[in-house]
């Protein structure tokens, strides 16, 4: 199995989110790549005073077409991980036959995944309620954030984790999620009975509130054409911050075990 990864980050954050992966991974011999969506090449601090321009109106495929010209790219084809809209984008990613293989974590879901869970929708309510904000630049305040990804985190330890790695956000990708249904070309569209996909693992945080684990796990049933190359496991009392909240070493450490049992693959992710 290749010894690169590539880091894919969710909304709302930056390759920072994933500072404790990359050491995990590094250590462990792997090459790492965390790459920011186009629009966040800019530090954290420039992102909060003036967003650039490009998020606005950023949607999930340009997304996902810089992420394959980038793996097209490399030698190696890499395993690919990504965390919330990140998770998704793997699964497009795999869909298109690119990386050796790739992990979901708390994985916004593709289309046909039911999605609208309570505490899914108070996590959301103030995005998907705002005048036009498919096409605009959006902001979570704290209490949202609290909410949506640091209900399991001690709550001396939530607004630090808010001031280090929260920045604005494109609201075209939240819009494309919710209205997936709606679309017949969605950019969320995810081949579930492909059987060229490389190996798929989906991890669940069984506390989570913006991705409750109902999601993961109906996620990995739409899978069950493919469940040869498809595993899932989920984390009790984890929340949406997992990657990074206490116990992130355990999530780590079944990720790289999961990764190195795999077996040695080619470009293609074909055996």
């Amino acid at each position: 199995m290749s010894k690169s990864v590539v880091f894919i980050h969710g909304a709302w954050v930056t390759p920072l989110c994933w500072e404790r992966f990359l050491s995990f991974f590094e250590e462990r011999g792997y090459q790492t790549l965390a790459p920011p969506w186009p629009g966040k090449e800019i530090s954290i601090e420039e992102q909060r005073a003036s967003p650039s321009s490009t998020l606005r109106g950023l949607g999930i495929k340009e997304i996902v077409d810089y992420y394959a010209a980038l793996i097209t790219g490399m030698l190696d084809q890499p395993v690919i991980v990504g965390h919330s809209f990140g998770g998704l984008f793997v699964q497009l990613l795999l869909d298109r036959g690119l990386g050796s293989a790739g992990v979901a974590i708390d994985s916004a879901p593709p289309k046909g995944v039911f999605a609208f869970y309570p505490t899914a929708i108070r996590s959301l309510a103030r995005v998907l309620t705002t005048w036009k904000g498919w096409d605009r630049v959006l902001r979570m305040p704290f209490s949202d954030f609290r909410y949506a990804f640091l209900n399991t985190v001690p709550p001396d330890k939530q607004r630090a984790i808010y001031d280090r790695y929260v920045v604005p956000e494109t609201g075209q990708v939240f819009f494309q999620a919710a209205l997936s249904l709606l679309s017949p070309n969605s950019a969320t569209t995810v081949r579930f009975r492909n059987p060229a996909r490389p190996p798929l693992l989906l991890v669940a945080g069984g506390s989570d509130h913006i991705v409750p684990p109902q999601i993961n796990r109906t996620n990995y049933r739409k899978h069950r054409h493919t469940q040869e190359t498809t595993a899932f496991k989920e984390f009790p009392r984890r929340g949406h911050w997992i990657i990074a909240e206490e116990g992130w070493e355990e999530v780590a450490g079944y990720i790289s075990e999961w990764i190195s049992a795999l077996p040695t693959q080619s470009r293609s992710g074909a055996p």
